[in-house]
């Protein structure tokens, strides 16, 4: 006995040799979140881990070994015998560090990375490894549309046929027991049901069985299919089907060759006839199995009891949960009866030879009831002196041992009650032979089932007789000649109205050949296969079965060029692998030529040797043509696929003017480092737009309508990275620049970065007063600047009157740094020029590759010997100052000129000086306003 602790307490595990009657107590560095044991060493388990990491135990829980971190909950597997050569191999869906997810094996004491094995090369979905009996399945992404492979008795993965255009949104295994693969796939155009397929031996050609199959919303949230498997009866399959907004049920008897309604009984519990004719009314069946392991569910087969089968259901047009009742089948289906009015939990006793049921856990009661003739007669026993709500009932098995334990509650707020009932005591002896009869399994009629009659032997009713151990339940079964209902439709075939088999109009018969070489042979179909585990010989047999036939010599046609992942997109320096597939032609005859699209290239003289796959590594990013040429003595076949070689995006630059005029187109541009040819996207916010402009290319052109400061947001994506940067623009009608250079010892400070510029362009802010200027500070060496004279924004003049306005202030601005006149401290003692570099026109898009750097946009308060602060202050004014303001400026160029001393280029009065006499310029411009 194995228990586990709580873990908001500890974490350990106890442990019992001797049946409960002591337990040793061992830690655990881990919380348990579930158990695996092996399927043949008791002592054998696998532990997964509340930080996704898989623990083995080869001695009970005693020490345990990690296997693997970074496991997908409920992805692992022990080994199958009789498959894998290592008893102690484990099946696992593990993640690797960067988010990608692979199929791995490895022994459980030994799995270290170097002992580790990847069985599927390549990635694959998270949640879609299946490991199941002769059968392993995965699900691959490839071009958002999900492919499946499957491994069948561990040979190499091949991709799953599904018809054409099914397109899967989802798919099930649903099961794998009867040497093929049931699946339920639900297509693009479901929502609530799923078509149900059934493959080849293999598992890789599956065809359709039913379509839109009726699902249920289990507890969990989880959608259950409505179909079921009939144990003991192999082919026999009950569903419920979604037609016409009804569901109704139906059965098979040849794994869903043919399908029929199921013939309701002909009176009810208290003997009244029921009046339900075929096909408008007939009985329906709920088909949930129960999540509670210890109740029946609403239907019950057991394999030991062949033909008996219970279930919930209802008599009418379609499929109710109201007025249900509990009805029997004693002929595997093809009649039945009504046993109960309520709904019971029913179990099978003595392999089948009695039946026990005991009403829903909804209901409390002190009674059971027990049937010896397959429910056509009960009898009832007390169980309990008080009504129990009965949770369920743990039936034994063994034959020696005719024991059952009922478990649940007197009220929901009582203790757990636990009944044991040995009821050895209702068989009065063993069973002889002439307590049996013979029964023989039909279909309405119709003795060959799967390819076989089939003779069972089974109690008589009424006989309270107990079942040996040696009972045997298959008495005889013999081989049927072959006929039509033998045989389903093969892959790419579909049943038409007149019960034959035609090509679907997406299948190419001719195709089939595909991987066949000259000389060789290949099965041609017939439209037909024969149902699996059917059991026919002779008859039609040779008709409908696939013909040998050799290979034809054809000329190389369907090349098909991928990737080994399935991706358009790879990082640099990262091996590609690349497959060749050609559909028709052959291929041990076939040249191979595959270019890479970067000047190397590759071939081979047979296409077998690319099985593997291409391996090949790129040294640049870029979008790369990767051709592909087949060709033999017949003729030859091309394709191309483009592969976009990409790496992280590190940095990006937006370059564009820092003024433009309105209404005229600027380019802007997005620099990208490092450097990627056609492989980046760019996101371009322009102005005030919601929705960006996309173009491949990192220029973009655009024309800006309105006045204002315009935001510029570029986004840059390249591989899994987004950069963005932004710039301001400023759109005027016109505007004037003039460009500003620096003393030299200004660019023995400049370690070029755009905090550095941005504190340049804060000091020169501090030297100047208030403009409406904008000032651009350059990277790069030897520093340089741009300022740009705009004209205000609120203009009560015509365009005329404010072009001249403009024109004086920089005759103005331009005198001031001629006389150098305009200077900062970049450090104490060191003092740095400005100087005026020349003038430009307005539109400004300047040829100087400076300007097509990164700049800092400022709009500054510019001070000139105290001179630009009337300037700005006139603007804002509604009468032409302006006129006084040159005035005044003038007369002071003129002292200027008279301090400068023969010789000496220095002026006499200083920037500070010129600052302190503000208030008195203010004072006499004031005066000279009021005179006038």
């Amino acid at each position: 006995i194995m228990v586990l602790t709580d873990p908001e307490f500890e974490s350990s595990v106890l442990i019992s040799s001797d049946e409960g009657a002591s337990y040793q107590k061992y830690r655990l560095a881990f919380y348990v979140l579930s158990l695996l044991f092996h399927p043949t060493e008791e002592d054998w388990a696998l532990a997964y881990s509340h930080d996704q990491k898989l623990y083995s135990s080869l001695d009970f829980g005693r020490k345990w070994q990690l296997i693997h971190e970074r496991v997908t909950p409920n992805r692992f597997y022990w080994s199958v015998s009789g498959l894998d050569k290592d008893p102690d191999l484990v099946h696992m869906e593990a993640h690797t560090p960067d988010g990608n997810v692979q199929y791995v094996t490895c022994r459980a004491p030994m799995c270290t990375e170097a002992n580790r094995n990847y069985p599927f090369p390549g990635y694959i979905d998270i949640s879609s490894l299946v490991v199941q009996d002769d059968y392993i399945f995965i699900q691959v992404p490839t071009s958002g549309r999900a492919s499946y492979y499957v491994s069948y008795k561990r040979d190499s993965f091949i991709q799953i046929k599904l018809p054409k255009y099914s397109l899967p949104k989802d798919l099930h295994i649903v099961s794998t027991d009867e040497k093929q693969v049931f699946a339920a796939v639900q297509e693009w155009n479901q929502n609530d049901t799923y078509n149900l397929y059934l493959s080849d031996t293999r598992g890789i050609y599956f065809t359709l069985a039913m379509e839109n199959v009726k699902t249920t919303r289990g507890i969990g949230g989880n959608q259950m299919l409505d179909l079921y498997e009939v144990a003991g009866i192999k082919g026999m399959l009950i569903a419920n089907k979604r037609q016409d907004n009804q569901v109704k049920t139906y059965m098979t008897y040849n794994k869903g060759r043919d399908w029929r309604l199921l013939q309701a009984p002909a009176a009810n519990l208290d003997g009244n006839e029921i009046h339900c004719i075929l096909p408008f009314c007939s009985l329906h069946l709920q088909l949930q199995m129960s999540e509670n392991p210890y109740l029946s569910g609403t239907i019950s087969t057991k394999s030991s009891a062949p033909g008996i089968i219970v279930a919930t259901g209802n008599i009418g047009a379609e499929l109710s949960y109201n007025n249900v009742g509990m009805y029997i089948s004693s002929d595997a289906g093809n009649s039945w009866r009504q046993i109960f009015e309520e709904e019971h939990n029913v179990w099978f006793l003595d392999k089948g030879g009695a039946l026990i049921a005991v009403k829903q856990p909804s209901v409390p009661t002190r009674h059971l009831w027990v049937s010896f003739d397959e429910g056509r007669q009960w009898t009832q026993h007390s169980f309990s002196l008080v009504p129990l709500f009965v949770d369920g009932v743990l039936v034994e098995a063994g034959a020696e041992n005719q024991i059952m334990t009922f478990f649940g509650h007197f009220s929901h707020r009582s203790e757990w009650q636990l009944i044991k009932i040995d009821y050895k005591s209702i068989f009065s002896r063993k069973c002889t032979d002439e307590d049996y009869d013979t029964w023989h399994l039909h279909n309405q009629g119709e003795p060959c089932v799967m390819g076989q009659k089939q003779m069972y032997m089974k109690r008589r009713p009424g006989n309270y007789c107990m079942l040996g151990k040696d009972y045997s339940r298959i008495l005889s079964a013999e081989s049927c000649i072959c006929r039509a209902h033998d045989f389903e439709c093969d892959y790419g075939y579909e049943r038409r109205s007149d019960g034959n088999c035609r090509p679907a109009f997406w299948f190419n018969p001719s195709t089939v050949s595909r991987s066949c070489s000259q000389g060789q042979n290949y099965l041609n179909s017939t439209g037909y296969r024969k149902v699996v585990l059917n059991n026919c010989t002779k008859g039609v047999k040779e008709m409908y079965t696939a013909r040998k036939q050799q290979c034809p010599n054809r000329p190389p046609k369907g090349l098909l060029l991928t990737t080994k992942d399935g991706k358009l997109t790879a990082n640099l320096g990262s091996n590609v692998t690349f497959l060749v597939h050609l559909d028709e032609g052959d291929s041990m005859r076939t040249n191979i030529q595959l270019d890479f699209g970067d000047g190397t290239a590759v071939s081979y003289s047979n296409l077998s040797w690319t099985e593997e796959g291409i391996k090949h590594v790129y040294k640049s990013a870029g979008i790369f043509r990767v051709t592909a040429l087949a060709d033999n003595t017949l003729g030859s076949d091309t394709t191309t696929l483009f592969l976009h070689v990409t790496c992280p995006v590190e940095h990006v630059q937006l370059l564009a003017p820092f003024v433009v005029i309105k209404n005229k187109e600027v380019n802007i541009t997005a620099v990208v480092l490092p450097s990627h040819p056609r492989t980046v996207t760019y996101f371009w916010w322009l102005g005030n737009n919601t929705e960006p402009v996309i173009t491949l290319d990192g220029s973009i052109s655009h024309t800006f309508s309105m006045d204002g400061m315009h935001t510029i947001t570029v986004q840059v994506a390249a591989a899994n990275a987004i950069l963005q940067d932004t710039k301001t623009i400023a759109v005027k009608e016109f505007f004037k620049s003039l460009l500003l250079s620096f003393s030299p010892n200004l660019d023995e400070f400049n370690p070029d970065i755009p905090e550095w510029r941005q504190d340049v362009g804060r000091v020169i802010k501090k030297a100047l007063l208030q403009g409406q200027l904008l000032v651009a500070v350059f990277p790069g060496v030897p520093t340089a600047a741009e300022l740009f004279l705009l004209p205000h924004k609120n203009q009560s003049e015509g365009r005329k009157k404010s072009e001249e306005e403009l024109e004086q202030v920089s005759n103005i601005i331009v005198s001031a740094l001629n006389q150098n006149l305009v200077e900062f401290e970049v450090k104490p003692g060191i003092r740095v020029i400005v100087y005026n570099t020349q003038l430009t026109l307005a539109p400004l898009v300047d040829s100087n590759p400076r300007h097509s750097s990164s700049a800092m946009l400022m709009l500054l308060s510019v001070v000139f010997l105290g001179l630009a602060v009337f300037l700005i202050y006139k603007f804002k004014r509604k009468i032409p100052w302006i006129n006084i303001y040159a005035e005044v400026n003038q007369e002071k160029e003129q002292e200027m000129i008279g301090s400068v001393g023969q010789g000496d280029s220095t002026p006499k009065i200083t920037l500070s000086e010129f600052s302190t006499s503000k208030e008195l310029m203010e004072k006499e411009v004031d005066a000279r306003v009021k005179s006038k």
